[in-house]
């Protein structure tokens, strides 16, 4: 019988995470898991500029759809109308970023799972592909830190810093006042994220931390070049 998580997913990207172990990154693992990740955001970079060029699109759109607001105040269906008209025109494509999340959020699964059941020479024995060598023992060390240890500050806290720094930035472009509802978002959000991955291995700061650092380059990229063509 077929085993669709394990035959299609798990195994795929176990071995494929071995087989970058044992070529590319001079057996350490850390770095397996980075280049895996940058290989996955990579495959999902189409998706990753849709949503950046739908980002940029969406300056527009909002005050865009502001000024239907302040035309259509006591005509709630007439405003609806135009509030489509006005989306379709501007061709969001929400489903790009709802893609691209689902994808990754099965890969922290998946990388979850390969810490879970272990990355010892029986368990890696009995995943592995023929194609694939095998790799003796795991150097799961990453600079001094265990990639399968739990409850560590050093990584989570890295990313939480980020994220706060992410959503201050966010903050400031607002010309509105911020709300307790921002500040709350702003205290408890990264405050729940540090918490989530103090509990998890080490390896998800890691490859949320590389997701995030991938995220911001090409989004700065991105931005830059749509922003031009909607000057032009």
């Amino acid at each position: 019988m077929i085993d669709l998580w394990n035959d299609f997913f798990y195994r795929p990207v176990f071995n494929f995470l071995i087989w970058v172990y044992n070529n590319w990154t001079n057996e350490s693992l850390g770095w397996a898991v980075i280049c895996l990740t940058v290989i996955l955001r990579t495959a999902l970079l189409p998706f990753m500029l849709i949503t950046e060029r739908n980002r940029v699109h969406n300056e527009a759109l909002i005050e865009e759809l502001r000024q239907v607001e302040r035309s259509y105040p006591n005509d709630p269906i007439l405003r609806k109308e135009e509030m489509r008209r006005v989306l379709k025109k501007r061709k969001v494509q929400p489903w790009a970023k709802v893609v691209s999340l689902g994808v990754q959020v099965v890969f922290f699964v998946l990388l979850y799972q390969v810490f879970i059941r272990g990355v010892t020479g029986d368990k890696i024995l009995r995943f592995l592909y023929e194609q694939v060598d095998f790799p003796g023992v795991i150097n799961t060390n990453f600079y001094g830190f265990e990639l399968g240890e739990r409850q560590t500050y050093f990584w989570p806290g890295i990313v939480t810093a980020l994220l706060l720094l992410e959503i201050y930035l966010e903050f400031r472009k607002r010309k509105d006042n911020l709300t307790r509802a921002d500040l709350a978002y702003f205290i408890l959000f990264p405050a729940f994220v540090l918490y989530f991955l103090w509990w998890l291995p080490l390896v998800k700061s890691i490859f949320i931390l590389t997701s995030m650092l991938y995220s911001y380059i090409i989004g700065w990229l991105a931005r830059g070049i749509f922003r031009k063509k909607k000057a032009h």
